[in-house]
């Protein structure tokens, strides 16, 4: 059964960067699109950005301009920059990978955003 499998959260200080990365046990990764969502306490689960198999790439406003999201097909993996990061950022994220009939999540992984 296809996996995904979140890396590189952690925790933080404001204004500082994380890189999450995604990788995932499918055939033919190229051709899904992938996606990061995040969920806060208290809070319903969000949209953050996508990439779709052509590369291209959409952000929520919250995180446009700070965050950067990229794949490396050749690698099954798919990456979220995370810079100038905010107190506000502070989630549990997911790592979403759709088409072929699949739409698949992980296991989240915690970013904290202190100081």
């Amino acid at each position: 059964q296809a996996k995904l499998v979140e890396s590189g959260g952690g925790s933080a200080q404001p204004g500082g960067s994380l890189r999450l990365s995604c990788g995932g046990s499918v055939t033919f990764f190229s051709v899904y699109g992938a996606g990061w969502h995040r969920q806060a306490p208290g809070k319903q689960r969000e949209w953050v950005a996508s990439i779709l198999s052509s590369g291209f790439a959409t952000y929520d406003d919250a995180v446009k301009g700070r965050f950067t999201i990229s794949r490396d097909n050749a690698e099954n993996t798919v990456y979220l920059q995370m810079t100038d990061l905010k107190p506000e950022d502070t989630a549990v994220y997911y790592c979403n990978l759709w088409g072929r009939g699949d739409d698949l999540w992980g296991q989240g992984i915690q970013v904290t955003v202190s100081s």
